[in-house]
């Protein structure tokens, strides 16, 4: 019986692409894909087995935790942690890197992730996900340092995401295209169902918290205000805002029909450079979305080439339609 194209055959196929790739890479995708089937299962029964609601603790970064957030963080850390393939991990919700155990091998990749983006959301089931970003390990075989993580973007061999929606999605890309999954529950396997995802480079819709207009740069005001003109503006056409608040399924949505994201510079406090976190949310998405023909920036720099200046660093993100994102980093350039 033909079933489609599994992720595990997808996975082993891709791989082959590289010179002298060996099984590792194979298999800590296949690994980490146990993680996110385990996470899509406990989001969906929430409440029935009693994993929604706060945790009644706060991250590193001082926000309150969710139950499913530590569900989540650990689900990944346990899947992943006595495999061999990895030096070490960085996650979202710790304040440092976590150490490999020491009767495991060490590997020869790094792995970073957001265990479960969106998180504040899952008390009113809207869709949230798990973001995740590999790079390879300055020396293989070794315990990973804090230096080794601080890589910018370009240096990902692999990043993506799982979506927890109306069906669990997994989308990634190693450097040859974006391709989604989606998981048939009656095998317990993701199949292929969206070969190659492309981001058009034109788009009317958009995705902003406008709410918090007053607080925006300029450069961004003007876009935006441009938009919202609709055909009686310089654009000359009316646009649509489209907003969840759970950065997977604003990302996941361009991917499938086009847009632009933006979640830019805040001035209310000029010391912290934005809301997203560098290694665990902005380089992954930004990589997907370079990889689907989109582009990504601050406003004033591209996410992929920014050295990280720390495991928690943050930044302004703008990504998605190429078009519509150079035009905002014009908007910036403009105005300095």
């Amino acid at each position: 019986m033909h079933i489609g194209t599994t992720l595990s055959q997808f996975i082993i196929e891709e791989t082959r692409l590289y010179p002298g790739a060996s099984g590792d890479f194979a298999g800590l995708l296949n690994d980490l894909t146990i993680s996110c089937k385990f996470i899509g299962a406990q989001v969906y029964r929430g409440a029935l087995v009693g994993a929604l609601g706060s945790a009644g603790t706060d991250n590193v970064q001082g926000e309150v935790q969710k139950k499913l957030d530590i569900i989540s963080n650990e689900a990944i850390l346990k899947s992943m942690d006595w495999t061999g393939h990895l030096a070490g991990m960085a996650s979202e919700e710790m304040d440092d890197p976590y150490a490999i155990p020491q009767n495991v091998p060490r590997g020869k990749y790094l792995l970073l992730f957001d265990p479960l983006d969106g998180s504040s959301n899952t008390d009113v089931g809207i869709s949230v996900g798990t973001i995740f970003s590999i790079l390879k390990a300055p020396v293989a075989g070794r315990d990973a340092e804090l230096a080794d993580f601080l890589q910018p973007g370009v240096e990902q061999v692999c990043a993506g995401y799982a979506l927890y929606g109306s069906s669990n999605m997994l989308v990634y890309s190693t450097g040859y295209g974006v391709n989604g999954f989606t998981l048939d529950p009656s095998i317990g396997e993701y199949i292929l169902t969206h070969s190659q995802m492309r981001i058009p480079e034109d788009t009317s819709e958009y995705a902003i918290n406008m709410s918090n207009r007053r607080h925006w740069q300029k450069p961004v005001q003007r876009y935006i205000d441009e938009l919202n003109q609709g055909t009686d503006g310089p654009r000359q056409r009316n646009f649509n805002m489209r907003w969840v608040g759970s950065m997977v399924a604003d990302v996941h949505r361009i991917l499938c029909r086009g847009g632009i994201f933006l979640y830019p510079f805040d001035q209310r406090d000029p010391k912290k450079p934005g809301k997203l976190r560098l290694l665990y949310e902005a380089n992954p998405m930004s990589y997907l979305v370079e990889q689907a023909g989109g582009a990504a920036s601050t406003g004033t720099t591209r996410i992929l080439d920014i050295a990280p200046q720390g495991l928690h660093a943050r930044v302004p993100v703008i990504l998605g339609a190429k078009n519509e994102v150079e035009r905002v980093v014009a908007y910036h350039r403009d105005s300095f």
